[in-house]
């Protein structure tokens, strides 16, 4: 499959992918801020106090988060936030599965991504493959699944 096909998919646009990241957001405050609450009590909700609380901090806010998106990559090739959407991370060139590789370097590229007052993410609602910063660094785009019959639709 060519992504130059766009008879063969829909990129997922830029709120389409707003809200898959809100969902992932929540999912994972729901797991994070219990065990952390629980560690080091209301210490946890007075984050702005100190960028990072101890080892657990750590492990549940930086290290999970991590581990938990890429695996969600390699064996669902999308996250429980862009399933709801209908979307999923393909390889750009190909648009077959990315490699683990690129899996990896797509989560460690949001970080750039963000860097400056988060353009990288903006991005997507300019570029015409619908690319943030970590896409283009990981050879990746996000599609939007198509049922059979239906119309192919995208927003901004």
């Amino acid at each position: 499959m060519n992504t130059d096909d766009n008879q063969a998919f829909v990129y997922a646009g830029f709120w389409l992918r707003v809200w898959a990241t809100i969902i992932d957001s929540l999912l994972i405050a729901l797991i994070v801020m219990p065990v952390l609450f629980a560690v080091y009590g209301t210490d946890a909700m007075l984050y702005s106090e100190r960028f990072l609380l101890g080892a657990v901090d750590f492990l549940f806010s930086y290290v999970l988060p991590a581990v938990a998106i890429i695996l969600f990559w390699h064996y669902r090739q999308a996250t429980p936030g862009k399933m709801v959407i209908g979307a999923r991370v393909v390889d750009a060139r190909t648009g077959q599965k990315p490699s683990t590789g690129q899996f990896i370097g797509r989560y460690f590229a949001y970080y750039p991504s963000f860097l400056i007052f988060g353009m990288g993410m903006f991005w997507v609602a300019f570029d015409k493959r619908k690319q943030g910063w970590h896409d283009k660094l990981a050879g990746t785009v996000v599609i939007k699944e198509q049922k059979e019959n239906m119309p192919a639709e995208t927003d901004a």
